[in-house]
Order: C-alpha cells, then structure tokens, then sequence
C-alpha cells in the first residue's frame, strides 16, 4: 500500500484527513454507489502526506511561516502580497524523485483502463473542505484535460499552491482552520467529456429555502466550470423526491437558462503555463441557447442518483444529510456521471424551528431584476467594483455590484449588505458564498452595474419569490420570526391561497393543512403568456404574432406540449410544497377582456360590455369557442396526477351557474380523461352566485365539495361590481345578507355530507369574518400567506373559548 497514492476503491468518507473530502467522497460513491448505477469515472488521490513530503523536502515550512505569521487578514493588499510569495515557494519545490513515479505509474494504470489517449482531470481536495462548518467551494484550483506526464505533475504542482491563493488563505481565516493544519490532497481521475455533452450542480433540497422534497438541478452545455463561476445563466430543473420515489418519473418544474458561453477544450498550449491554458469559452449558438442542455430523461438519471447519494450519506451519519453535488454528461458515451458530492453547508446548519419571513413595508421603483439568492432583504449605498485593484476601497455595509465575483471577492462580500451581479445562476460563487454568508444576492442582473452606477442607495429584495428586486431608495421592511415548535393548530382546517409557483417554496414550512386555492391564471398569464386557443390553432393569428408563439415554445416538441408541460409543473410546484395534504385546483377562470390580453387572444373572445358577468368559468369549458382549450387545461391536470403523480390535486370548477351547466362540464372532463371518482378524483365547484346556495342541494348531487368564493358572492348577493370604484363603498363582505348566503352554503354543505370551505378574501381581511366562519362550524379556510400566521392564532383563541380545544 502506497502512502502517497490512493485508488478510490482504497478510500471513503472516514479518510479526510489523508485525502481531502473530495477525494473521500469520490472513494466513498466509486466504492458503495458504482453498484447502485451511480456513476464515477475512476482515478486516485494524491494524498496529503505527498503534500507535506513535498513541503519537507524543499524546506517550504519554515518559508511558509514567515510569510503568514502575524498577517492582518483583513489587509487586501498585505494579504495578495504574502499569498503569491507563498505560492511562489510552492511552486519552486521539486517533487520528489519517489513521488513523481507513483504519480505517472497511477497515469499509466489509468491510460491501460480507458486507452492512450484519455484526458485527466487533477483537482484540489482539502483535508478541511466539505465540513459542516464550511464547504471550501471554489477555493482552491482545478485543471481540466489534462493529457500528458509534463502536463500532469505542473497541474499537480499548481494543486498544492492554490491552497495559498489570497481566497483560500482568508476563507480558512474567516472559519476558524489553521493554515499550517490544511493539507492539500490532489485528485487524478479520467476527464468525462463533457465538453461534448453538458455538465453542472445540483442539490438535495432547494438552495433558497432549503424545501426538502425536491432535487434541484442547474446545468449547461459544456465543462462545469461555468456553472460553478457563475459566467453563465443556467438551465435549472426541479424533481420531486417524494413521488419520485413512489415511480413517477417527471420534471416538477424547470427554467431555460441563456447559456451564453460553452467551456471546450483548447488545441492552444501556453509553454509558460502548461496546465492552464487547455481550456476555452465560446459562444453557443441560438439554437443550443433556445434548447435545454439535458433531455428529461437525463434529469430523472440525476434525481436518482442524488436521491441515492444523499440516502447514503444520511444513513451512514446516522442523520438528515443534504447534499451538495456536481454532475458531468460525456458527450461521447452519453452517460451521465458523478465528479463530486459534499455535505450542504447553508440550510443544513440552520438549528430549530424559526420561520424567518421578511417583507417590504413599503414600494420603490424597479431599477433591475435577477434571480433571488436566499429570501431576505438587505439595504445600503451602492458600491460598484470593476477589479480586484477596485476591492480594498469598499466600505462594511454597501450593497456589492459587480459583473460576477470569484473566491478573491470573499473578504468584502462577507462586509456587504447585499450582493448584485450581472451573471450567474443560484448555484454560481456569488450564490454560494451569500447563502453562507446569510446576506441576499440578486445573480443574473443584467446590466445592473451601468443601472446602478449613478444611483446611491438602493434595497435588494429575495422575498418575493425567484425573481430578485432591486429597489431605488432605502425601503423600510420587517421581519417576522415564528417559532412553529410552539405555534398551536386550530380544528378548523386553514389552508392557503396560493397562485405564484415561484414563492411556493418559501411558504412550504407554513403549518397549513394544504392549499385551498390554487389558481391557474397566474401561471397562464406569467409563465405561457399566450391564449391557449392560439396555441392549438396557431394558424388562425396574424404572422408576426405566431413568430412569437413559435418563440415561446421553441424548447418543446410542440405549442400544445409547451401549454401543457408548463401549466402541469407550475401546479405540480404548488401541489409540492403541501403533498401529500389536498391542493384544490381551480380550472382557468379568466374574463373574456383577460384572456384577450394574452398573446393571440383577441383572435378568440368576444368583447363583451360587462365580462365580470359574462363568458367566464363553467359556461366556457364545454362552448365551441373554448372548448378545445379547456380540453389542454384537462391534459395538464390529468398529467400532474396521473404522470407527476399529485394525486392529492382535487379540481374545482367556477362560476357554475346551472346546475346542468355543471353535469356537462363533468361529462367534458370525462371525456377529456378526468372522470370524478376515478383514482381517487374529487372535483368541488366555487360557490360564489346565490344559485350556488339556493340549490345546494342539487349541486351536492354532482359535486365533492364547495368552496365559498366570498368576492364574487358579495357582488352578486349586493349587485355591485367589485371592480367599480365609484360604488366600492357598497361592496362589504360582512353585509348581514353575505352572511346569511354564507350560513346558508355551509349548512347546506353539512346537510349533504360535502365538503365546506371559503377561498375568498373576507376572512384575510376581516378577524370577525374569521370568527363568523369558526362559530358556522365550516370546514376549512383558505387564506393570503400573510395573514395565515396571525388568523391561526386567533382561530386557536376563539376555538378554546368555544370549548372546541
């Protein structure tokens, strides 16, 4: 047994200390996973007594100290000093004459395995990195494509010295690790050509709001190191672990990145720099930019092999064990591949059960947008920095603009209020180093450092869901931190309303019993954009506007297949955050004016003098003018329980004036593949029109359930228009005859043994709504995310008074 060379399967997790936790890990899945179908290219790590062999026999300790002794780590300029005269004495040491043979007799077992011409990777492998304290990202250097016996001891060499470069030297500061005590492991592994394929990270719960039900996957074309820099907007995907495993193989969400750049390798060598220069960026074309970088097949292949990675970690901690891993697909033998696994180090360390929920007391004008790293708000004057040279001049305090960061940045990130960056994705540096850091980012803000240059203070808001805002001006905001350990459930069912999949998330740790109201009009008109009728007859719309319909699905197979694919994950997405608890889904109930908004709808509705009361809801889905688009909307929800597997998504029909208007939209949603009873299915009607009440029983006959939509049975109980605001002051959920509908529809609900809830905006708004509702015995309330916290508690209060608790 060699002290300096070890092959993966002599290694695994317990071996850190020798060979670096990259190292370990990459032991630890050749040796445990490869028989699961994980698979890891094959390769050995040079350990970390080659490295202080090394240092011993060029006498590089003694050097080492006097550089760093006594060094002011929070001195820029001190530090970029000693750093590269460390790296110097490293790099002038000669390896060992006993050393450099075990290292190309290891190259020359790898090139029997794979042939001649295989490539290397050599990568650092820190005995102190992939801790639970810190993950060591980006820290020290990796050389990629590595060919050749020159070649491979200059990367091996470079290896050892980047454990000196001025980030690693204050990352290893800033988290409490000895310089001297951090030993520099090497790994040597054959190069998975995914410069011919596609490559990227992904995790085992959702970075932002550390949701634990889902993989989450970012990728691009090319080498990884894009992704992980952050020089790139990624493709990002989404899977959901619990139906996954219960054999439902399909994306729960995913986002076209722009993938400008594609990292190949270079023909172009640099003498003075062998290792270096083997790699290059280029442009992608249009068409690989308006495609995703992996099939969805691939994407199943990561979940599982994410699932089963973090399901043998967990088991061997003895523990939950979120994990952090990168991925590679060879575009030679198209399979995909694992290059790295390490613990999570961000949403794992947060301890109990505190709800941190940040919101905006007050609006400013958008100045930029990006994607949000992390859910909280920061504010400050602006510093926008160009160059290292520009980093020593930045003040504590300052909101960071940049066109992206690297580790060298870390000194001043960990002083900012806020990050900003023109590049990158959630997985990219500036990411990464936030979410430890505990500060928020906006990544990807395109032009951000040209906007925000002559501006001089500005708010960054992550607490809007995905999409990061930077405000003009100091914006007052609050924090409020609920301990849900303590926080006591009421009888009555409180359940929320929720439309936007992109916060879904962030509220999944909401103690609600599911979601009362999902509503399918935010997704259609953010997300698809576009008329689903122009979708399935694009033929029937103006050229210019069917260039546009041909844009927004180019990444699909089809314009149908993009309505139905989009519309399914983002009600997936919300089914997600509450499964296996119910999600009511509501069927599109947009106004003629509003579906006319969407992109080539005015070929298709009828303008109408009063569309509040006009062709809406049920009397759509089964009309010649709809019926075919009300047939997608079916596809889409017939995918998410039976393809996604939400078989907790119960549907919801609205507007329903007649009672035969209701038989014959069953009987379409049994054609279209969605038959009540079948599969568990449960399908609830809105009861929002006094007809609703008065035949209540009848309805009861056809329906599941009924949830009271209290906006528009106010309106048609009052005869007011609910949008008008000259007679807004007519318009009160707690008229006395609202309330006596409201008695009567959940009596009614309990007399036919159905299902009574209320979705509308009265009991968010109104405590003595709530109460009313209570003391009626409804069976559940569904509510805005702002006001679930505070109505629960009161419920809880009135329930015991009641003597119900």
């Amino acid at each position: 047994m060699s002290e300096y060379i070890k092959w993966f399967e002599e290694i695994g997790i317990e071996d850190v200390p020798e060979v670096g936790g990259k190292n370990a890990s990459l032991g630890e899945m050749y040796r445990h996973l490869t028989k699961e179908g994980v698979l890891v290219p094959h390769g050995f790590a040079v350990t970390a007594t080659a490295y202080r062999h090394v240092l011993e026999s060029c006498g590089a300790s003694e050097k080492l100290h006097a550089q760093l002794d006594g060094l002011d780590y929070d001195n820029v300029e001190e530090l970029q000093k000693r750093g590269a005269e460390c790296r110097k004495i490293i790099y002038s040491c000669e390896i060992p004459k006993d050393l450099k043979e075990e290292i190309l007799s290891g190259y020359d077992a790898l090139k029997k395995e794979y042939g001649d011409d295989v490539t290397l990777a050599v990568r650092s492998s820190a005995t102190a990195e992939d801790s639970p304290e810190a993950s060591f990202a980006g820290q020290n250097d990796t050389y990629l494509n590595i060919k050749g016996e020159e070649a491979l001891l200059d990367a091996y060499k470079r290896c050892l010295a980047s454990n000196f470069t001025d980030r690693s030297l204050h990352y290893k500061h800033d988290n409490g690790f000895d310089w001297a005590k951090v030993y520099l492991s090497v790994v040597v592994m054959k190069m998975v050509r995914s410069d011919k394929g596609a490559s990227g990270v992904m995790f085992s719960l959702d970075t932002e709001t550390g949701f634990k039900d889902v993989v989450f996957i970012n990728g691009a074309l090319g080498l990884g190191e894009n992704v992980v820099q952050g020089s790139i907007d990624p493709d990002s995907f989404y899977v959901h672990k619990p139906t996954f495993l219960k054999g439902y193989r399909a994306v729960l969400k995913r986002r076209l990145g722009k993938k400008e750049l594609k990292m190949v390798f270079s023909d172009e060598l640099n003498t003075d720099n062998i290792a270096v220069e083997y790699t290059k960026n280029i442009e992608t074309s249009e068409e690989e930019r308006a495609h995703f970088c992996v099939t969805d097949d691939d994407v199943m292949v990561l979940a599982d092999y994410a699932i089963k990675i973090e399901g043998h970690y967990s088991k061997k901690a003895g523990h939950e064990k979120p994990m952090d891993m990168e991925w590679a697909k060879d575009g030679i033998d198209g399979r995909i591949y694992m290059v790295q696994a390490r613990p999570e180090t961000v949403q794992s360390r947060k301890k109990g059960n505190i709800l941190e929920i940040y919101r905006l007391k007050e609006r400013g004008r958008v100045l930029a947008t990006g994607r949000a790293v992390g859910t909280k708000i920061g504010r400050g004057k602006v510093h926008v920095v160009r160059s290292l040279e520009e980093l020593p001049d930045f003040k504590p305090g300052e909101v960071l603009v940049a066109e992206t960061t690297t580790p060298d940045w870390e000194p001043v990130m960990k002083i900012a209020a806020a990050v900003v960056t023109e590049k990158g994705g959630r997985t990219c540096h500036a990411a990464i180093v936030s979410r430890e850091l505990g500060i928020p980012a906006v990544v990807g803000a395109e032009n951000a450092m040209d906007i925000l240059k002559d501006v001089p203070e500005v708010t960054v808001s992550c607490a809007e869901g995905e999409t990061g805002y930077i405000y003009e001006g100091l914006l007052d905001y609050e924090i409020e931190k609920v301990d849900l350990s303590e926080l006591p459930k009421p009888k009555t069912k409180i359940m929320m309303n929720l439309g936007n999949p992109d916060i879904a998330f962030s509220l999944a740790n909401l103690p609600v019993d599911g979601i009362g109201l999902a509503r399918m009009e935010f997704i259609i008109n953010e997300y698809i954009k576009a008329h689903p009728m122009a979708l399935k007859h694009p033929e029937k719309v103006d050229e210019e506007t069917k260039e546009a319909l041909l844009k927004l699905s180019e990444a699909y197979g089809s314009m149908t297949e993009f309505f139905v694919k989009t519309l399914s994950e983002g009600v997936a997405t919300i089914a997600a955050t509450v499964y296996p608890r119910p999600c009511v889904v509501r069927m599109s109930d947009f106004k003629s004016n509003e579906y006319a908004s969407l992109l080539g709808g005015k070929y298709f509705e009828p303008k109408e003098d009063n569309p509040m009361i006009g062709f809406r809801g049920a009397a759509r889905y089964s009309h010649p003018a709809y019926e075919e688009g009300f047939a997608l909307e079916c596809e889409a929800m017939k995918r998410v329980r039976e393809t996604m597997g939400f078989e907790n998504v119960i549907l919801m029909i609205p507007f329903c004036r007649r009672v035969e208007e209701g038989e014959r939209v069953l009987d379409t949603m049994a054609k279209n593949g969605l038959k009540k009873g079948e599969s568990g299915l449960e399908i609830y009607v809105m009861c929002e029109i006094p007809n609703n009440v008065i035949l209540i029983d009848d309805f009861s006959k056809i329906f599941d359930g009924f949830s009271i939509g209290s906006n528009d049975l106010t309106q048609l109980t009052l005869g007011v228009d609910r949008d008008s605001e000259i007679v807004s002051f007519d318009y009160d959920e707690r008229d006395p005859g609202v309330k006596k509908m409201i008695e009567m529809a959940v009596e009614g609900a309990k007399r036919n043994d159905r299902h009574s809830g209320i979705c509308g905006q009265a009991p968010s708004d109104y405590p003595e709504v709530a109460e009313f509702l209570v003391k009626l015995g409804i069976d559940s309330m569904s509510l805005n995310p702002d006001s679930v916290l505070g109505t629960m508690r009161d419920i809880v209060e009135l329930e015991k008074k009641l003597g119900r608790i």
